[in-house]
């Protein structure tokens, strides 16, 4: 693994270089930091479920505790705004606000929400609600998850309960993060919740996610005064790994399915065609109508971006027959082994404006993983990582006067916290968290971002 230490100081832009009401925040989700795992009638989540399976997490921990943020936001939002944010990015924890199918909503659940935000405009963060951020109840999960049709009618409840709850507050509302992960990651590779490993599950799982997004639109702007809807892809710029004819329609095989297959329906085009025909039967069940309710407009796109994918031919690997190798010896990468490539951002950004014109567009996640330490004097001096934002910055800025008309950044992570099936052996957090005391500490990559956003 190479990183920037040893490298020259990169040069970065000055928050003036961005529009006067460009938003700068922070991004967390609710199981990643709140803990509080079984109190106030939270009930279980398919990631509870899944942590609590030995194997599936690298460390054998869990986000029962997290960053105990259910108990510390106070602190947390005053980090915030100590740092200068103006937006805040959050996750609402779905197995907080119903217990049961058809059950009533419950009341501390929707009352958490309702504090933190307020917490949050008092500190000047204006609140950007994620609706789903893959905790979903295990109830629910019990039933099909997912890949069944009957859980966006159990989302469209709990959306419809939140946005009524919060919706005289909270303007800005992302449906879902990452479908890809939901679908993907979670359904057919396995090593995120629920565990399952069947592709053509996957896929139904991606359908109903993405209906589910279309069918809460018009819901939420109907509970929510001046609503604003999105939601958040995870993408890539991909490239073949060579010139070679094969690895370049292997490339175009996974951009189809890793990129368009979400893009695609949208932005009203349905799913591409070259992909459903290489997939067959494994595509998923679409009823009259569906694809027509995920077309509907929504007011902006989150666009969470790590790294550029590079793609070679692999005969039997997987439904498409392509890979994703790792970054080769000597790239630049992050403690989780993901290239550094600023550049890819300013590419992913132009490519989608180009192929979509989305509209309005916000970068709401983008950070790094490294092994930081805490020195002699307290400090945690995490060079890399200041580096990889000042260079990303860079990058959003040169996108900007391209004439991508992105509105905001939000970068990954206020907080370190609990990082999926990596446990809490990886840190993306411009705080660093002592998980035994739960003392706050900002690094050195936050102290930037508060010079940088204060214009010191």
């Amino acid at each position: 693994m190479t990183t920037t230490a040893s490298r020259p100081e990169p040069s970065a832009p000055s928050r003036g270089d961005f529009a006067p009401d460009f938003l700068w925040g922070c991004a967390t989700s609710s199981y990643q930091i709140e803990g509080a795992g079984r109190e106030d009638g939270r009930v279980e989540s398919i990631w509870d479920r899944f942590a609590a399976t030995p194997g599936n997490i690298k460390d054998g921990s869990n986000g029962s505790v997290a960053c105990d943020h259910y108990h510390r936001w106070p602190e947390d939002f005053d980090i915030g705004r100590d740092m200068g944010l103006n937006a805040y990015r959050f996750s609402i924890a779905w197995p907080r606000i119903f217990s049961e199918v058809g059950g009533k909503p419950n009341e501390k659940g929707l009352d958490f929400y309702s504090r933190l935000v307020d917490g949050m405009l008092e500190r000047g963060l204006q609140p950007w609600a994620t609706l789903y951020h893959w905790d979903l109840p295990q109830y629910l999960q019990d039933r099909g998850g997912w890949n069944n049709r009957a859980t966006v009618d159990a989302y469209l409840a709990f959306v419809d309960a939140v946005t009524r709850r919060l919706g005289d507050r909270v303007q800005h509302w992302i449906t879902h993060n990452e479908p890809w992960c939901t679908a993907i990651i979670g359904n057919y590779e396995g090593w995120h919740a629920p565990g399952n490993t069947d592709f053509k599950t996957a896929l139904q799982v991606a359908h109903h996610v993405l209906l589910s997004h279309g069918k809460a639109v018009p819901l939420i702007r109907a509970n929510v005064a001046h609503a604003r809807t999105g939601l958040a892809l995870s993408l890539h710029p991909v490239r073949p790994a060579s010139s070679q004819l094969e690895d370049i329609a292997a490339t175009e095989r996974h951009d189809g399915l890793r990129y368009r297959w979400f893009l695609d329906p949208l932005y009203g085009r349905g799913y591409p065609q070259a992909i459903l025909e290489t997939i067959g039967d494994a595509a998923p069940v679409v009823l009259p109508g569906d694809l027509e309710a995920i077309a509907v407009p929504t007011d902006f796109l989150g666009v969470n971006y790590y790294f550029p994918e590079t793609i070679e031919h692999a005969p039997g690997h997987g439904p498409l027959s392509a890979r994703v190798l790792p970054p080769a010896p000597g790239v630049e990468t992050t403690y989780m082994g993901w290239e550094v490539a600023p550049q890819g951002l300013a590419e992913l950004l132009l490519r989608i404006e180009n192929d979509y014109r989305p509209g309005p567009m916000y970068v709401t996640e983008n950070g790094s993983c490294y092994a930081d330490e805490v020195g002699a004097d307290g400090e945690i001096d995490d060079v890399e990582r200041r580096h990889y934002l000042m260079r990303h910055l860079a990058a959003l800025n040169a996108a900007i006067k391209d004439g991508v008309p992105v509105k905001g950044y939000f970068a990954w992570s206020l907080l370190d916290n609990f990082e999926w099936a990596e446990g809490y052996l990886k840190r993306f957090g411009l705080t660093y968290i002592d998980y035994a005391s739960q003392q706050r500490r900002l690094k050195g990559s936050g102290k930037w971002y508060r010079s940088f956003l204060r214009g010191e």
